[in-house]
C-alpha cells in the first residue's frame, strides 16, 4: 500500500533520510540527523553528575534561559555518554553539559551532534550561538 502525496509521506521521507546508524569505537551509534531547523526538541541540558546539588542548580538556570528561545530538555540520568545517546537518537542538535568548570568560569561545554565536537562557550552567549548555527544550516 501506497501512502498518498501529504504530510504523511513528507514525514516518512524525513525520517527515512535522517535516520542513520554509525560506528563510533565498535558500537553501533543510532542518530537522528534531523536539519535543525526542524528537529523537535532544539538543546538538551545535562548537569554533568546527577548528585551533585550546585551543578544541578546552575543547570537548571541554564535552561530556563534556553527554554524561553528553544524547545529544551533536560536529563539527569546516568552517565553523560548515554544521555547524549539519547539525544542523538531523538535528534537533538546540541547538548549543553553544566561541568565544574561551569562554576569556575560561566562556560558550559556544547556538543554538536552530527560532529559529536565540543566547544566551551559563556552562558551568555548561548543564544546567540545557538540561533547563528539555526540561521547557517
Amino acid at each position: 500500500m501506497e501512502t498518498s502525496g501529504g504530510v504523511d509521506r513528507t514525514f516518512l521521507f524525513l525520517l527515512l533520510d535522517a535516520y542513520t546508524e554509525e560506528e563510533v569505537k565498535d558500537k553501533k551509534r543510532v542518530v537522528l540527523k534531523l536539519a535543525p531547523s526542524i528537529a523537535p526538541i532544539k538543546t538538551a541540558v545535562f548537569p554533568l553528575l546527577g548528585n551533585n546539588e550546585k551543578l544541578i542548580e546552575r543547570a537548571r538556570q541554564v535552561f530556563e534561559k534556553l527554554s524561553q528561545k528553544f524547545v529544551s530538555d533536560w536529563d539527569e540520568r546516568g552517565n553523560i555518554g548515554k544521555r547524549y545517546r539519547r539525544q542523538d537518537e531523538a535528534g537533538t542538535p546540541w547538548c549543553v553539559t553544566i561541568d565544574y568548570d561551569t562554576l569556575e568560569n560561566n562556560t558550559v561545554t556544547v556538543r554538536d551532534r552530527d560532529t559529536m565536537k565540543q566547544v566551551h562557550i559563556k552562558i551568555n552567549e548561548l543564544i546567540n550561538h545557538f540561533q547563528k548555527q539555526l540561521n547557517e544550516k
